[in-house]
This record gives C-alpha cells, sequence and structure tokens, in this order.
C-alpha cells in the first residue's frame, strides 16, 4: 500500500524530514521589536506594489477578452499556480458568457467540463448553491476519497493535484464567474496569498462589469447600425452590386445605400456622418431616409438631391456635417451621373483600366448656407466595375491621403482576373490589400463603407 502523500503549502516542501529528537532549549534570543516591525512593514509594502502593478495592468485592459486572460495570468502569479481556467458566466444570464484557459489547450477544458457541477465548489458557486459563497482550496484532490470520482480522473489525466478557486462577483452585478487555478503537486497558497488574491479579485470583477456593460453597449450599437442599412440590395438587370462594411467599436457614421428608381435605373449612395456611438448612428438614419425620398422624387438629378439634403440637415443637425455621393446608375446605357458633397471620388476598374472618376471639388454637407457642387457624368465599359467608398477606408490605412490613393488604386489595379466576375469578390480582394492588421481606431475614424457595382 502506498503512503500517502501531505499535503503541500505553496512555498514549502512536506519532503524535507522533520526531526524526532527533542531539541535542547535555547536560549531566547535578544527581543527586538524594531525590527520585527520593520519586517511586517516591509512585507505590507511589497505586497501593496504588487497589487498597485496588477491592478494597473489590469486597467490598462480595454476588452473583456483581455482583461480576462490579464486576471487569469495575475491569479496564478499570485497563488503561485501554473496553470488555471476562468469561467465567466453572469448571474442574470446577459452575457456574454466565456470560457478561457491557461497552460490548458481548447481539449483540456472540455475534460473538465465534464465534470458534474455539483461536484466542484467553483462548479456549485456558478449554480448559485448558497453553500459556496467564498474562496475554496482543494488541497490534495487525488488523495481526497470525498472528492466525486469524475474530479479525481479528470484530475489524473490531465496531471493536476490540488486547486483553489476564488469567485468573481460585485454588489451591483451579483455573480459575474469564477477563476480556478490548478497545481502540478498537493498544495495550498498561504493565508497572506488568498488575501492577496480576494483583494485582486474584487477589483477585478468590478473592472469586469464595466467591459461587460460596455461590450453589450457596442453589440447593441452593432445591432442597430446594420439595421440601419439595407437588408438586400436589389436586382437589377445589367448591374450586380455587393457592399461591405466595417465598424469600430463605438459605432460609426458610415453608410451605404442602393434602391431601384422608376425606369429601371438604379441609385447608388454612400456618405459618412461626423461623430460616432448612438448620436451619429441616429443622425445616420435621419440622412439616408431623407436622400432616399428625395432620390425617388428627383434621383436623375443628383445635384437636386444633395442640394435638399443639406436644406433638411441644416434644419435638422444644426451642428452637424457630413458627406455624400449619388449616383444615378442607368445599366442599359452604363452610364452614371452623379455628385459628391465633400466626398471621395469614385474608382473604375476592369480589365483594361483602373481610374479615379475625376470630381469636382465641393465641401461636405451642413458646412455652407447652401449648397451647390456640378454633377459629373461618365460611362462604363462591359465588364467594369465601378467603386463607392467612404473615406474611412483611406484613413485607416494610416498613410497620407496620397500615399492612400495610390494604394487603393493599386489594390484595385491588382484584382486576380478570376475574381473581377463577382462585385463582393473584388471588394473583399481590395479590402484584404488596402486595411493593415490591427483593430478599428475607436474614434470613428476607422469606419468603412465599400459599395461595388459591375456592369454587364
Amino acid at each position: 500500500m502506498s503512503t500517502p502523500h501531505l499535503p503541500k503549502v505553496a512555498g514549502i516542501d512536506p519532503m524535507v524530514p522533520v526531526s524526532t529528537h527533542t531539541a535542547a532549549p535555547a536560549e531566547d534570543p535578544p527581543f527586538a521589536p524594531g525590527a520585527f516591525i520593520q519586517d511586517r512593514l516591509a512585507g505590507w509594502v511589497s505586497d501593496l506594489t504588487t497589487l498597485h502593478e496588477l491592478t494597473e495592468r489590469l486597467a490598462a485592459t480595454s476588452t473583456l477578452d483581455s482583461a480576462l486572460h490579464e486576471l487569469l495570468g495575475a491569479g496564478a502569479a499570485l497563488v503561485g499556480a501554473g496553470r488555471g481556467l476562468l469561467v465567466l458566466e453572469p448571474a442574470d444570464g446577459g452575457g456574454p458568457s466565456r470560457t478561457i484557459g491557461l497552460g490548458l489547450a481548447h481539449a483540456e477544458l472540455g475534460h473538465i467540463e465534464t465534470v458534474p457541477r455539483s461536484a466542484t465548489a467553483y462548479g456549485r458557486f456558478l449554480e448559485g448553491l448558497p453553500d459556496s459563497e467564498g474562496p475554496h482550496a482543494s488541497p490534495d484532490i487525488l488523495g481526497d476519497t470525498g472528492l466525486d470520482p469524475r474530479c479525481r480522473e479528470v484530475a489524473t489525466r490531465l496531471g493536476y493535484a490540488a486547486s483553489y478557486a476564488q469567485p468573481l462577483a460585485t454588489g451591483t452585478a451579483g455573480r459575474l464567474g469564477v477563476a480556478v487555478w490548478l497545481y502540478d503537486e498537493p498544495a495550498e497558497p498561504l493565508e497572506r496569498q488568498c488575501h492577496l488574491v480576494g483583494v485582486y479579485a474584487r477589483y477585478a470583477a468590478e473592472h469586469l462589469a464595466r467591459l461587460r456593460e460596455l461590450e453589450r453597449a457596442r453589440s447593441d450599437v452593432a445591432v442597430i447600425a446594420e439595421e440601419l442599412l439595407p437588408g438586400r440590395l436589389p436586382r437589377i438587370p445589367g448591374v450586380r452590386l455587393a457592399a461591405r462594411r466595417r465598424a469600430g467599436p463605438s459605432g460609426g457614421g458610415d453608410w451605404y445605400d442602393a434602391l431601384p428608381l422608376p425606369d429601371d435605373a438604379l441609385g447608388l449612395a454612400v456618405g459618412s456622418v461626423g461623430g460616432s456611438g448612438p448620436t451619429a448612428l441616429a443622425a445616420t438614419g435621419r440622412v439616408r431616409a431623407g436622400l432616399r425620398a428625395y432620390a425617388v422624387m428627383e434621383g436623375e438629378d443628383p445635384v437636386a438631391v444633395l442640394s435638399d439634403l443639406e436644406l433638411l440637415l441644416r434644419l435638422t443637425e444644426p451642428a452637424g456635417a457630413a458627406t455624400a455621393l449619388f449616383a444615378y446608375c442607368e445599366p442599359d446605357r452604363r452610364t452614371i451621373l452623379l455628385a459628391g458633397a465633400g466626398h471621395t471620388p469614385p474608382l473604375v476598374t476592369g480589365e483594361g483600366r483602373t481610374e479615379f472618376v475625376e470630381t469636382t471639388v465641393s465641401v461636405p454637407l451642413g458646412m455652407l448656407s447652401c449648397w451647390e457642387a456640378p454633377s459629373v457624368e461618365f460611362t462604363l465599359r462591359p465588364g467594369e466595375t465601378v467603386l463607392f467608398y467612404t473615406d474611412g477606408l483611406l484613413r485607416r490605412t494610416g498613410d497620407t491621403m496620397d500615399r492612400a490613393f495610390a494604394r487603393l488604386h493599386s489594390a484595385a489595379a491588382g484584382v486576380p482576373k478570376a475574381l473581377r466576375q463577382d462585385p463582393g469578390a473584388v471588394a473583399d480582394h481590395i479590402l484584404r490589400a488596402v486595411l493593415p492588421d490591427g483593430a478599428v481606431r475607436g474614434d470613428g475614424s476607422g469606419n468603412v463603407a465599400l459599395l461595388a457595382a459591375r456592369f454587364d
């Protein structure tokens, strides 16, 4: 029969032999209260410094995923563990819900999730059972005969022998989730370590609650932004359409539209409203709705459409400005008549040419007491695609405007021949070629709307 192994306190080796002989009483050392107090103060200062550094790093995270990984790694350092997992599962059921691991592969997390929740302290906390409110240590999983056999089976398979679970909750948001750290050998964190990770976890839970609300708000904004765009693009003989949109985390005012007009004509539009967030989205909805109404009434005159839109903007959005481009297309003739207000010029690309359409310089809507600019008409060759885009496509490159235009031109000219039949493939190729890697800027300038129309 094997000799049972003793639990190991983190940082203390239980295998060090203990003498069975009674030592002679030693003389009492001289009492030095000053040194004792200095040691205690030094320990407190060290702990406060550690907590300050960890909370500063956590506060610097701006997304929920990055905060979860930071919390899990910092907690592991505090309790002296090498692996762990964090389950985000808010009590209100409103999401988001996530399970992440530290030093655990996706399949290993799956094995842990096969353990019945009622058999683990962290599972009982997630279920809201009354006997699992605080942190819980399992210092010797393999030697604890009172545990569910499935717990020991999974621990043996994954090679961990002890765990420490720290609930994550706030007074206002309630239960958010739980972090569990795993030890390769029987172990238990010291009381000081438990105190430090408890203080850190309380701060982390408040930070997670704020990021969770922010992520839910961003999700709501994204849904509203999508609802403001066309549910599907119209099907008009002689032309095929595709649209792409990339929005930043706080939403944005970049939009596109396509609507059928009388006499088998087609109206195409792109635009951008200044600002970001709900205010910009509301203004975007009003601008787009106004343009659609004016396009139906007088779409064959793009200058009139934008003039009416400028008047509407001046009356309903007196402090705002917007760029817009409206094109009246006749697919049977492959002609386009357009007018732009402070907007970037369209780009025509095909087998024989790739060039920007020469448009007149004009100011954005809402900048002058009366807006007007001449229209431009051009004709496409069979098989050519015209690209309408917002200036976010250029700004997001991080280059100067001249270099950004050159990059866009190069991307359009480099579309493979096999992709040119599909406007969606052309749009995707250009986005991949033009946009650099990295997140969209949160100030609204990184939002992108792209509308591609291929004429037969």
